[in-house]
This record gives C-alpha cells, sequence and structure tokens, in this order.
C-alpha cells in the first residue's frame, strides 16, 4: 500500500511525509515546486512534479506508483492573499480537489485524508469551536475549503450509489508551527512565523496586524498547533482507512485554549535574544478575531494530543529558521 501526499514537498506535506516513513509507510509526493522545496522531503520519498489541478498528470503519478490512498494537502492556504486573488484560491484549492478525486476515481483508489481548515468556521459565536459549530467563512480561503470539504462528500456519495467505496476525512486545523524534520521549516512570505523569524533574523521589529480585536489584548487569538502533532494525526487518519475503519467526516486538531499574537511574537523575541519592540499597524483582511478549537474527538479516534508548549513550538521553529532571507 503506497500513499500519495500532495503538496508533500510543502512545510507541513513534507513532515507528514516525513512521518509516514517514520511510520513504515510507503509515500510518493506530489508537487509542483511554487512554494515546496525538494530537499524537504526525505531521499526514499519520489516526487512527482506536476500541478495538483491537472488531473491527467496526477493520475498518471498515481498509476505510476500503484497509489492505494491519498493525503491531499495541496492548496493556496493565505486567508490575507485569498482575498485579493480569490480566482487562483478557487482554482488551485476546490479545482484541485475536483482533479484529485476524479484521478481516484479512474483508478479505483478508495481512502482519502484531506487537509482542511479552521477558516470554514470564519468568525464563531461560541468560545470553542467544535465540529458542530456552524460554518461561516470568511475568506476565499475558507470557502473553497469548505466547497472542497462538500465535494468529497458529495463524490462518496455517488460511489456507494454504485456499490463502490470512498472512504475519506477531513482534518481542521489552524495555525501549524514548529519544526520536527531536519531542514523543514515554514517558508510562507504570508504566515506570521516565517514573518516574525525573518524580521527578528534581520534585526528588524516585527509587525503585528490588528491591535483593536475584541480579545483581551487586541491582537488575534488563534489554536497554534504543532506540525509534528498535526503530522502525527495524518499518519493515524491514513492508517485507519488502510484497516477499512470507519472515520468521522471532519475532525478538528485544536489546542481547546488559544494564544494571541501579541504573546506569540513576544515569545519570539524571547527566545531569539533580540532586544526588539514589536510594530502595531492595522488588520489584515479576512482575519477573524478568535478562532480555538476543541480536539476532543480528534483525541478519541485520531490519538490526538496537543504535546508542545508555545514555547516548544517557537524554540523547534527557531532552531530550523535559515536566519537569512538570502537562503529561500
Amino acid at each position: 500500500m503506497t500513499w500519495l501526499v500532495t503538496g508533500g514537498a510543502g512545510y507541513i506535506g513534507a513532515h507528514v511525509a516525513h512521518a509516514m516513513v517514520d511510520a513504515g509507510l510507503d509515500v510518493v509526493a506530489l508537487d509542483n515546486l511554487s512554494s515546496g522545496h525538494r530537499a524537504f522531503l526525505p531521499d526514499t520519498v519520489p516526487l512527482g512534479w506536476v500541478s495538483v489541478t491537472d488531473q491527467d498528470d496526477v493520475r498518471d503519478v498515481m498509476e505510476e506508483n500503484d497509489i492505494t490512498g491519498v493525503v491531499h494537502l495541496a492548496a493556496f492556504k493565505y486567508a490575507g492573499e485569498s482575498v485579493k486573488q480569490p480566482l487562483k484560491t478557487w482554482r488551485q484549492n476546490l479545482g484541485g480537489t475536483v482533479a484529485v478525486l476524479g484521478a481516484m476515481q479512474e483508478l479505483g483508489i478508495d481512502r482519502l485524508v484531506f487537509s482542511s481548515t479552521a477558516a470554514v468556521y470564519g468568525t464563531p459565536e461560541t468560545e470553542l469551536v467544535t465540529e458542530d459549530t456552524p460554518t461561516h467563512p470568511e475568506s476565499p480561503y475558507g470557502s473553497s475549503k469548505l466547497a472542497a470539504e462538500r465535494a468529497i462528500i458529495e463524490q462518496a456519495a455517488a460511489q456507494r450509489s454504485v456499490g463502490k467505496q470512498l472512504r475519506h476525512t477531513a482534518l481542521r486545523y489552524f495555525n501549524v508551527v514548529g519544526s520536527s524534520a531536519p531542514g523543514v521549516y515554514d517558508s510562507s512570505p504570508h504566515n506570521l512565523f516565517p514573518l516574525v523569524m525573518d524580521a527578528i533574523a534581520r534585526g528588524d521589529a516585527p509587525r503585528i496586524f490588528g491591535t483593536d480585536y475584541d480579545t483581551p489584548d487586541g491582537t488575534c487569538v488563534r489554536d497554534y498547533v504543532h506540525v509534528a502533532d498535526v503530522a502525527a494525526a495524518h499518519v493515524v487518519a491514513a492508517q485507519a482507512l488502510d484497516r477499512r475503519e470507519d472515520l468521522r467526516t471532519v475532525y478538528n486538531l485544536g489546542s481547546g485554549t488559544g494564544t494571541s499574537v501579541r504573546e506569540i511574537v513576544n515569545t519570539c523575541i524571547d527566545v531569539a535574544g533580540a532586544e526588539l519592540e514589536p510594530v502595531l499597524t492595522g488588520r489584515r483582511a479576512g482575519d477573524p478575531a478568535r478562532i480555538v478549537a476543541s480536539g476532543k474527538r480528534a483525541s478519541y479516534d485520531l490519538e490526538w494530543q496537543m504535546r508542545h508548549s508555545v514555547r516548544d513550538m517557537v524554540a523547534s521553529a527557531w532552531a530550523a529558521h535559515p536566519r537569512s532571507g538570502a537562503t529561500r
């Protein structure tokens, strides 16, 4: 049995690939390297260098490598940028998922772990988000991911109607941080951790976007989860599907508590040993004030745990940081 990890050369995808290899699973990666890095992958993992939106190319990679299951992470993942580029976001996120589903159907591949997001909830009215919390995405990123979830559910129903199976689950999470695989770091130009650490490495004060939210310190409150814990949940989900176990349609990978952006930035400065004060600036479009999710359901079925503190996350991310934008 061989698993295809789409977006496998990206920050999260590469950690998933490493974790699957460590668990003894056979893995193939698919990535067009628009934001991923071949060096992030284990040397033993083949790479299909194609776009996830091209169904024929995706099918060819699946067929050539005898793929039996897919972990689908490839996407345009930035909420703020998605507001500026909605068509690109929908093309990558929904179009890519449709292409993956189409290729799977052509080849009879029947198991899928989908990387979703807590952005599908928008700004929830409850203090703690569960899988039953109404979905009200506030950006094309969140909307396109929710639509992709729906496409998977409807494809599974269509498969059942003709006596075939598509066993699937979606994992929703928000800010994935830290590092646990050698040489693998978050190289996104939009995510909080790399932005803050790039600034600190240059000796510049990091920026905080928005200080007037209805939160204790005025900055956004989020779940921050260690990438190693997220990768481990993907492995457990894949192994469960290989055993033909029934999983829930969706799981939150949440901490149950929240950490503010100001707290994160201050911890980054402290871990780096820098003497800097953050620069406070206006909000970014598409950023809800607070999203904190319960991981209770995932703890039962996917062995989900928060094994790392915020300081652990920051320290591992700083240790993996190349400390120079020129190396990117």
